[in-house]
């Protein structure tokens, strides 16, 4: 059984050389979706003095390609902080294809009452021709002081210094004893004259007819570069590389399968020239009606399933329109990674029927889902866009689902200000010291290492019992959930709230306390928690879950005393972070399963005189009561002998001068098997030192056998 190493590169691209093809037509059918946002300030303007907190709340509906009038049923309610109904308004809409605003003038009060000061919830339901949607604010009354928060240093970004054009970013060296990453803050989703995309700010009104604009992704990679983001993606409409929002029967396959890899040309080319910025570029698959959006990062092909009048397949690679089972499958199978893109809660991303449905191959695909992002067809360029919409309930049912998705905020930008409409960013965590480039962008985001924010200068990171956000470990006993956040700007913290569910369920996600730090016992089984904030001017920013697997440790009920868990990325989901390793062996190939998430260790299974390591320094306090080292094993051999050890992993204790302090225990061939199993070790020999928890696999001349490590811990007490 040999372990494959598989490296790819891109091939040199077609650069596509004729113009636009065939005739432009929308597709009703694809593209008939309502939209209903809510803006509701935050703060009160100040400007009545007898109703000081006295706003405006604007609901705004549009129903693009709508042929028929109908009407929108409206309910707009206020929470209070202990989820009362305080007040609530009613009312029904004509809509047909234009955008309608409905405004409501709020004194600030509930039935002529003075309300409490505290944070509370506006919280819309829009309802018309059976769609729904839900979107919901906080806002603040009164005085509402800041939120403790543990101490926390800003992780590094990419840049040490402003930028010319007034980018404030935090320090580029992490303070001692701070998470291993720097920040990179980038969009995510995008257009350009690929497709929909790239119109003029002085004449762009709404999206443009496909390939017609002025401007491409080079263009769009530049203009964010200059506006101070680390990265963009370009996500093209699939669909229209044919020159058509529907389907164009005099389509040429070769000049479109020619355009999309001149895309990936550009952004190769721009990254070349350009260190320390990733030009990105891919799909944004599917179609809205009875479809659903969704970003394919790193696609080397296009994907679709229109032909021309020719019976010619406009694409690379057939993927059936609407059937996500077949296309999750094909992604996994490619490698490439995805992010549902304004995801509904009902009638998208259909499998078997069930809107946003599990399936196996989907949870391995699809790594984010976004949670917020501003007006696809703004044309603000100052950071001030007001149109904005989140998804946080349909993220939550793929969560509840099963699917391993951390959040993510973009632009969806259609006119020419990529990244500029307003302040929210993706923010992606690398290992400092690894390059910005494509691969370790995508292993980032393979990692779920990865957060949602309204606010450029702020940061928010989920640990529990040390591990990062976006891992998935075994746990027993307590469980410390810690929101760390960051600003540069002096923004603090009005709320925070964790919350947690269970992948797998299909229930509902619930909030699990309103602090900072949280301690729990969880229940036996399978749980994922994450963290949101809202910041005292009312940006919000969410943090990746983590996913947690408890064993029946732990005293049956009662809490033991606060565990510290000293390795850092035990599950490997965050690639080689933290770990020093011999070539490939941090690996996410799927032809060996890890014990929970993507990646694991895989020592050896090369057949052949072979010698694999790993290992990672800690420091065991010298006052803990108790350090136990544990992680989980499969042997994988494909020798035959009971009696003789060919092949073997050696678990050690070193130095950190690398001298053999202790050997643990010895594994071999002799304990192949099918499954994984725990093992535990008694370091409290080593309190007061820093040493090196060392893996050693020697594999002999001729028969295969792999060492399989997957979540590595060492708590301490």
């Amino acid at each position: 059984m040999n372990k494959s190493k598989m490296l790819s590169r891109l091939a040199m691209m077609l650069i596509l050389s004729s113009g636009a093809v065939g005739a432009v037509h929308a597709s009703k059918a694809d593209h008939h979706e309502f939209e209903a946002t809510l803006h509701a300030p935050f703060a009160a303007d100040g400007a009545d003095q007898d109703r000081p907190e006295a706003r405006t709340f604007k609901l705004a509906f549009d129903f693009p390609l709508l042929e028929r009038e109908q009407d929108v049923q409206w309910r707009l309610e206020l929470v209070s902080p202990d989820g009362v109904v305080v007040q609530q308004w009613r009312g029904v809409q004509r809509i047909a294809g234009k955008p309608v605003d409905v405004s409501i003038a709020w004194d600030g009060r509930a039935d002529g009452l003075i309300l409490t000061d505290g944070v509370y919830l506006a919280r819309m339901q829009a309802v018309t021709g059976g769609e729904t949607v839900e979107q919901s604010w906080d806002i603040s009354l009164g005085h509402n002081p800041a939120q403790a928060m543990p101490a926390f240093k800003a992780l590094p970004t990419l840049h040490s210094a402003a930028r010319a054009n007034g980018r404030v970013v935090q320090g580029a060296v992490a303070a001692t004893a701070s998470l291993p990453y720097t920040v990179y803050l980038g969009n995510l989703h995008s257009q350009t004259n690929h497709s929909d995309g790239g119109g003029p700010l002085g004449s762009c009104t709404g999206a443009q007819a496909p390939q017609s604009a002025a401007l491409g992704p080079a263009d769009a990679y530049q203009y964010a570069m200059n506006k101070g983001l680390d990265f963009l993606m370009a996500s093209e409409h699939n669909h229209m590389y044919d020159g058509s929002d529907s389907t164009n029967a005099a389509a040429d396959p070769a000049v479109a399968k020619a355009l999309f890899q001149s895309g990936l040309a550009a952004a190769a080319n721009f990254n070349g020239a350009h260190a320390g910025f990733l030009g990105m570029y891919g799909l944004e698959w599917g179609v809205i009606n009875n479809g659903g959006h969704m970003n394919i990062f790193n696609t080397t092909e296009l994907l679709g399933w229109e032909s021309n009048g020719g019976g010619q397949l406009i694409a690379d690679t057939l993927t059936p329109k609407n059937d996500y089972a077949t296309l999750y499958t094909l992604m996994r199978q490619r490698g490439y990674v995805g992010q549902f893109n304004h995801p509904a809660s009902s009638g998208q991303f259909l499998v078997n029927g069930t809107p946003l449905g599990y399936s196996a191959d989907g949870d391995q695909a699809m790594a984010l889902c976004e949670v917020l992002n501003t007006s696809a067809f703004s044309t603000n360029t100052s950071e001030t866009e007001t149109g904005r919409s989140t998804y946080e309930g349909a993220c939550n049912k793929a969560l509840e689902a099963g699917y391993h998705v951390a959040f993510s905020s973009d632009q969806d930008n259609h006119c020419a200000n990529w990244g500029a409409s307003y302040t929210n960013r993706t923010g992606v965590l690398l290992p400092t010291g690894t390059p910005l480039t494509s691969a370790s962008m995508i292993a980032a985001i393979k990692a779920r290492r990865v957060y949602a924010t309204m606010d450029k200068t702020s940061q928010l990171v989920l640990t529990a019992n040390g591990h990062v956000m976006g891992e998935r470990f075994t746990n027993s006993g307590a469980l410390n959930l810690v929101a760390n956040f960051a600003s540069s700007s002096g923004k603090t913290v009005s709320t925070v709230k964790m919350y947690e569910g269970v992948p797998g369920r299909n229930g509902t996600v619930t909030q699990l306390s309103a602090t900072a730090s949280t301690t729990i016992t969880p229940a036996v089984g399978e749980h994922f928690y994450y963290a949101k904030i809202t910041q005292n001017d009312g940006n919000i920013l969410w943090s990746a879950p983590v996913w947690v697997t408890q064993t029946s440790g732990g005293g049956g009920g009662t809490t033991p005393p606060a565990a510290t868990q000293l390795i850092v990325n035990g599950g490997f989901e965050s690639g080689a972070a933290s770990w020093s390793a011999t070539s490939g062996v941090i690996s996410a190939d799927a032809s060996q399963a890890a014990h929970a998430g993507s990646y694991k260790a895989w020592l050896d299974g090369y057949g052949s005189a072979h010698t694999d390591t790993l290992y990672q320094s800690v420091t065991i306090p010298a006052d803990a009561t108790s350090a136990t080292l544990a992680f989980w094993l499969k042997v994988v051999s494909s020798e035959t002998t009971t009696s003789t050890a060919y092949d073997t992993l050696k678990v050690q204790v070193r130095s950190s001068a690398n001298a053999v302090l202790a050997t643990l225990a010895t594994y071999s061939n002799l304990n192949k098997g099918s499954t994984y199993g725990q093992k535990s070790f008694d370091l409290s020999a080593y309190k007061g030192q820093t040493v090196r928890i060392y893996f050693e696999g020697v594999e002999g001349t001729t028969v295969a056998t792999s060492f399989l490590i997957d979540d590595v811990t060492l708590n301490v007490q």
